[in-house]
């Protein structure tokens, strides 16, 4: 046996299934990525499950087309990706089948082909989980369940899903069925993992927060001479209602320039209001890839960070990800979020939903020198790179026999 034979030998197998992974764009793809490279760094054997790629548009990216499933090494990791009906309509019966279709896909998978013991499984989406845990649990397999959003508590507060109608209490048994079965759970926040305990006391629950890798510096160039650049960078969907924010926001007679990147379902919308208000001082720029983004935020100042709704157990990854970078953040977004903004000195909290509140504080941001910035953004960057560690994270997680 050769040596590198010899090592595969003795790494440990863990499988991770996911509905988002690379070369899709987003917060979910990219937190998958991380912790299947980390655990890879970490001696494991790592193989990953998800659809053929299609998100955030739902079309299947050219290279998948015409293709039922498709095998293929990224960065040291096996990722298998099945077949999918791919769409984001609006129609929540298209979007079941979407869903459904991936769920049949991976169930015959996973019934038929040999896995490895460990799997550990993204929720949401809730009905993907439910399925996925009902064979995992058949097969007695360790099932580390990540939960990302409360499913269904988060679409309430979305008000996209009616309390206590049929589709509610069918959520509520998926929902309390793949706790149950779970061997453990990762919980994004401190909200999740007090759910799932109200409802399990005795359940085995770790923290994981969607750390960011330090691997990626930026060397920010603070421009005295430009306005102060705040920007957001990332889903263009309902929750993070960034549609409302640049239709109440109030620049005028501020030295302050507001800069869109991403897309999603409010993609159209925006950019025809943006074309309307031609003196707003907002600039929409499209999706780029994770590297020309970063490019071109060097010269940036603040990254907002907003939500529609305060969301029960929400906590957005782009806290983590922009101030590990150096940016200080504007929170707008309630719930456990805001303590992690104020606790850490990370930028300015407004209130969720609190429009006016939020344009006093980009008064109180328009009357920063480019200097202070410049010092606020040293500072956040070396706070950070302590307490948002996430190769600590995973050690710790190793050392306490999760994976």
């Amino acid at each position: 046996m050769s040596e590198t034979e010899t090592s595969l030998a003795q790494m440990d197998d863990i499988l991770i299934i996911s509905n988002y992974y690379p070369p899709e764009k987003g917060a979910a793809a990219n937190r998958i990525e991380q912790l299947a490279l980390k655990l890879h760094q970490n001696n494991y054997k790592v193989s990953v499950i998800c659809p053929l790629g299609n998100y955030p548009k739902g079309e299947l990216f050219p290279e998948y087309k015409g293709k039922f499933t498709v095998t293929e090494i990224r960065d040291n990791i096996t990722v298998k990706r099945l077949w999918i009906y791919p769409s984001v309509s609006k129609n929540i019966l298209v979007r079941i089948l979407s869903v459904l279709s991936f769920s049949m896909s991976l169930f015959f998978y996973l019934v038929f082909k040999k896995t490895p013991h460990k799997v550990v499984v993204q929720s949401p989406p809730l009905l993907l989980s439910f399925i996925l845990v009902l064979v995992l649990s058949w097969k007695k397999k360790k099932i580390i369940l990540n939960i990302s959003d409360l499913w269904p508590l988060a679409a309430i507060e979305l008000k996209a899903l009616k309390e206590h109608s049929f589709s509610h209490h069918v959520s509520l048994f998926f929902e309390r069925f793949i706790y149950k079965r779970a061997t453990l759970i990762l919980g994004q926040s401190n909200e999740i993992i007090k759910h799932v305990t109200s409802i399990f006391p005795d359940k085995n629950c770790h923290l994981y927060r969607n750390f960011p890798d330090h691997g990626v510096l930026m060397d920010l160039k603070t421009v005295e001479s430009q306005p102060i650049k705040i920007f957001y960078a990332g889903l263009l969907g309902i929750a993070q209602g960034v549609l409302e924010l640049c239709q109440k926001i109030d620049l005028k007679g501020l030295n302050i320039e507001l800069h869109i990147f991403g897309d999603g379902a409010e993609k159209n919308e925006l950019e025809n209001l943006i074309l309307q208000e031609k003196e707003s001082k907002i600039f929409f720029h499209g999706m780029l890839d994770r590297k020309d983004l970063h490019e071109k935020l060097r010269t940036f100042d603040i990254a907002i960070v907003p939500l529609k709704t305060r969301i029960y157990g929400s906590v957005p990854s782009k806290i983590f990800e922009y101030s590990a970078l150096g940016f200080p953040i504007l929170y707008f977004g309630g719930g456990e979020g805001e303590n992690i903004v104020e606790e850490n000195h990370l930028g300015w909290v407004a209130s969720v939903e609190n429009h006016a509140d939020l344009n006093k504080k980009l008064v109180e941001i328009s009357k920063l020198s480019k200097s202070e910035l410049n010092d606020r953004k040293q500072d956040i960057f070396n706070v950070t790179q302590h307490t948002f560690n996430l190769d600590h994270q995973i050690k710790d997680l190793i050392t306490k026999n999760v994976f």
